[in-house]
């Protein structure tokens, strides 16, 4: 499993960053995006729901380009009327479950090593948050068996209520708790530096106390406010970057952002491929 440990002193491997096919290339049929990632020198790719594409085509792509599907998520219920994940809603417990099942079935069948599982939304009434995270705590501990018996990592994210309103789990310090308190190494947080910054901010020491722990299982990037491509807004990517080298991170690191050109009808995929000369600086 990906892990963070204090340096060493030696030279740090290059960082490996995984193409967000749910966010890049989206003037492309999703299909034709994994061909671009492996184009612009991407070796892994990330996205949001494979299950809706057919999975022979999926698993062919990820074969013939020498592509790892580092993760993607579960399916979180009805994404189209606003549902954002069952975990930690109650009621929905048979659901979550079944659609874990085929999670886990499908990440065997992709290769797949990480499947992220999305929490829900819930009401702001004490009750009622008090309810769904029981909930979420009892289907965590559910799934981490499930998972250990498939050989898969399952990972929590905690996403800003700005972006998300309404979302459950909103501080990657509660997502840290949690895991400790379950203590299952098939759980693991997936940290969105994006998410957190907007949310708790002092990433550099969030970095330096998370990492460590070996509970982070899978890291993702965007540029803050506006989630573009890391090289602008309020977080200075060269320092956070040095800062993984430093902690000597070895995971993936999920590039879930939003390109900033506009896209071409002449040069389909040009609006990402021209903003990666981030990329290229990262990894010297």
């Amino acid at each position: 499993m990906p892990h963070a440990a204090p340096s060493s002193g030696h030279a740090s491997p290059s960082l490996r960053f995984a193409a967000n096919l749910s966010w890049l290339y989206t003037d492309l049929p999703f299909l034709d995006r994994f061909e671009a990632a492996a184009r612009d020198g991407f070796k892994g790719v990330e996205c949001l729901f494979p299950h809706e594409h057919p999975r022979a085509e999926v698993a062919a792509r990820l074969r013939d380009l020498g592509l790892e599907l580092v993760l993607f998520n579960a399916n979180p219920g009805d994404w189209a009327s606003g549902e954002r994940g069952l975990a930690g809603v109650p009621g929905r417990e048979a659901d979550f479950r079944a659609h874990l099942g085929a999670a886990l079935d499908l990440a065997e069948a992709l290769n797949a090593p990480r499947v992220h599982v999305m929490a829900g939304l819930c009401d702001d009434a004490p009750a009622a948050r008090a309810q769904a995270w029981s909930t979420y705590e009892a289907n965590l501990r559910w799934a981490a068996a499930q998972a250990r018996a498939a050989g898969r990592v399952l990972t929590i994210e905690a996403i800003n209520p700005r972006d998300m309103p309404g979302y459950l789990l909103t501080r990657s310090s509660e997502a840290l708790a949690l895991l400790e308190n379950i203590d299952s190494p098939h759980l693991q947080v997936q940290l969105d530096l994006y998410h957190a910054q907007i949310v708790e901010g002092d990433l550099t020491m969030r970095l330096r106390q998370m990492l460590p722990t070996g509970r982070v299982g899978h890291l993702q990037i965007a540029a803050v406010p506006d989630r573009g491509e890391p090289d602008a807004g309020e977080l200075h990517f060269p320092w956070v970057f040095e800062e993984l080298r430093r902690l000597n991170w070895t995971g993936w690191i999920g590039c879930e952002y939003r390109p900033r050109a506009s896209p071409s009808r002449h040069e389909p995929g040009r609006a990402t491929s021209a903003g990666l000369g981030w990329l290229r600086r990262a990894n010297p």
